[in-house]
């Protein structure tokens, strides 16, 4: 009894110290595990804006990138539950588990679920001059010539490299994965007719396409985005076909009750404000700003789904 109670202290003396009236006291630290500049980061730094604004306290922004996403994944894993680091990151953290199965980071296990933040509408992208005018002419081809077609990434065992992997072993076909360092490095290969096609966000796409470049074959979501109608799903062709692409906020594991209610209801406070639906749209996203539930059934299904496909296809983190 006396060591029971002994332990239970010290969370006791955090949910005290760090309630939902006395938090935020102090800086809070967002750790996002890439690098600035890119459509996370600049999410992110919007988020930080609008939280200093409500929660009274600045948010500073820590770019850990390395390792996909790993590395800013451990920081926060390892981080103490009193509410001063968060995490937000992108659909990486569900393959996480199974590109570096020995670290211990089980997003399900390791870290508090505190808001799905966004959707990232993902595409699959050829060159509009090359001569695939649909996904069924890339599985006719696949299916003509096995393995002769390629695909790029920014990353072996990145978000995009895995929507690829996913659309292979479902259409059964076979796919040669090339790694760049980026996705724009990978739409120049694209161009350059080093590869035959991409899996890349619609941020990243969307102005090729406006400039005559590039063609968005479907979309990696369950069903057509209504911002564009008149792109199929890829579900259309290979049934059943979802690759979602997203970005969420989570803390360390053990997080109390009152600081998870609190920024997680702060965030949905955000959701329809006009200036967020604005700068998110900027950066090709949707806005969710969701409350912890959500973000748990995704991580349930997701994290589960990609250790079969990137066990199947023999994958490895960098």
């Amino acid at each position: 009894m006396l060591r029971r109670s002994t332990l239970a202290l010290p969370f006791g003396g955090i949910a005290r110290a760090w309630g939902e009236e006395a938090w935020p006291a102090r800086p809070v630290r967002l750790v996002i595990p890439f690098g600035a500049g890119g459509p996370i980061d600049g999410v992110g730094r919007l988020l930080a804006e609008q939280l200093r604004d409500r929660l009274g306290q600045p948010w500073l922004i820590d770019n850990r990138p390395g390792a996909g996403g790993s590395i800013g994944i451990r920081a926060v894993v390892q981080a103490p539950p009193d509410g001063s680091v968060f995490l937000l990151t992108s659909a990486s953290l569900a393959s996480v588990p199974a590109l570096y199965p020995d670290q211990g980071l089980d997003p399900r296990a390791t870290l508090t679920p505190i808001s799905l933040v966004a959707d990232v509408p993902t595409a699959m992208v050829v060159r509009a001059d090359g001569p695939y005018r649909s996904v069924a002419d890339v599985l006719a081809a696949a299916r003509q010539r096995p393995g002769s077609l390629t695909y790029g990434s920014g990353g072996a065992g990145s978000s995009n490299h895995l929507a690829g992997a996913l659309f292979a072993s479902m259409a059964g076909v076979q796919l040669e994965h090339i790694s760049y360092r980026g996705a724009a490095p990978a739409m120049i290969a694209l161009f350059a007719g080093e590869i035959d096609l991409v899996f890349a966000s619609t941020v990243e796409t969307l102005p090729h396409v406006q400039g005559g470049r590039a063609r968005l074959l479907g979309v990696t979501t369950a069903a057509r985005l209504p911002a564009l109608p008149q792109v199929p799903a890829v579900a259309e062709f290979v049934p059943g076909y979802v690759a979602l692409n997203w970005y969420a906020i989570a803390g360390p594991r053990g997080l109390p009750p009152p600081i998870v209610e609190r920024l997680a209801g702060t965030l949905a406070a955000l959701r329809d404000l006009p200036e967020i639906k604005a700068r998110f749209g900027a950066a090709g996203t949707v806005p969710l700003l969701t409350g912890p539930g959500d973000l748990s059934a995704l991580l349930a299904s997701d994290v589960p789904k990609w250790q079969r496909v990137v066990a199947q296809a023999g994958i490895r983190g960098e």
